[in-house]
């Protein structure tokens, strides 16, 4: 059997998980380096990034700047802020990635899945015909096509136009 390399998974794995006063997204919020945090667009209430430990190669995340746990804790306008952006992703990703689908949801709570409860984010996962194979299944493996600089680099492109 061959084996497929994630060496940028381990990172996460074994890194400890303290407990911040701020989470990791109000961190990067107020962060200046972009680049190096995988933001590839600011709003004037949230932002989008790249997943840092993708499920699918172009995983976004579209992040209010407002640290709340639901959906209930933005305002209105925050709220079609967010959504304008999800739209705003899904579109540069048709463009540079050309997916033939999409993923677009909400993990409200850890029993739905939310790795990080406290900050409420969309997750942006572009999908293409034929990408649920065996790796995920058999193999407990996810296998991603493209380093996380270059798609950055190529949505903040898309996305500045």
């Amino acid at each position: 059997m061959e084996s497929l390399h994630a060496p940028w998974r381990i990172e996460y794995i074994l890194a400890p998980k303290p407990r911040l006063e701020t989470s990791i997204f109000t961190s990067i919020a107020q962060s200046s380096d972009d680049e190096g945090n995988y933001v590839v667009a600011r709003a004037r209430t949230c932002y989008a990034l790249l997943n840092r430990y993708p499920y699918n190669g172009g995983h976004l995340m579209a992040v209010p700047y407002k640290e709340v746990v639901g959906m209930d804790g933005l305002t209105d306008e925050e709220l079609l802020d967010l959504w304008k952006l999800v739209r705003r992703c899904t579109n540069a990703l048709s463009a540079v990635m050309k997916p033939d689908g999409f993923n677009v949801g909400i993990n409200l709570g850890k029993v739905a899945g939310a790795g990080i409860v406290e900050h409420l984010h969309v997750h942006i996962v572009p999908r293409w015909n034929g990408d649920t194979n065996f790796m995920p299944v058999i193999a407990n493996t996810g296998v991603v096509p493209d380093a996380l600089k270059a798609i950055a680099a190529k949505l903040r492109a898309e996305l500045g136009k």
